[in-house]
């Protein structure tokens, strides 16, 4: 079972996100809210609001006898960029400098089961160079 919460159009970079939601990614949704109570990052109060809103959507889907808020998980989050508003401040000599103002989209899935760590590539062995062993300088040398 997955529910999924989306809060679109957030104020800050998808950058500065993206390092909040790291930390919260695979714990259980009690654990990640209690965590971001704690980030000191501008990030953590809009991305916790967004994993008990995800939460929620995933009770009220099954229902409480089903699922408890303890057994779910947050699966996914996933943080991308939205628009980029442009301003601009007046500088000295008649010039002006743009300030762009970021924002972004992020998309939390709860779900009940621990989510698959990713498919790693298998890693490919590098090809080592084969040395011949010259037998005769060794002998030659202990002769």
């Amino acid at each position: 079972m997955e529910a999924t919460a989306k809060a679109r159009y957030l104020r800050g970079s998808a950058r500065k996100m993206r390092r909040v939601a790291a930390l919260v990614r695979g714990l259980k949704v009690s654990a990640a809210t209690e965590m971001l109570r704690h980030v000191p990052k501008g990030a953590a109060l809009p991305l916790a609001k967004v994993i008990k809103s995800a939460a929620a959507n995933a009770l009220a889907s099954e229902g409480t006898a089903h699922h408890k808020e303890q057994d779910l998980v947050v699966a996914d989050v996933r943080v991308d960029g939205g628009p980029i508003a442009r301003r601009f401040r007046a500088v000295g000599m008649g010039r002006a400098y743009r300030i762009r103002k970021r924002y972004c989209h992020v998309r939390v899935v709860v779900s009940d089961q621990v989510p698959q760590a990713g498919r790693k590539r298998p890693r490919v062995a590098a090809a080592k160079p084969v040395v011949a062993k010259d037998t005769e300088t060794k002998a030659g040398s202990a002769a």
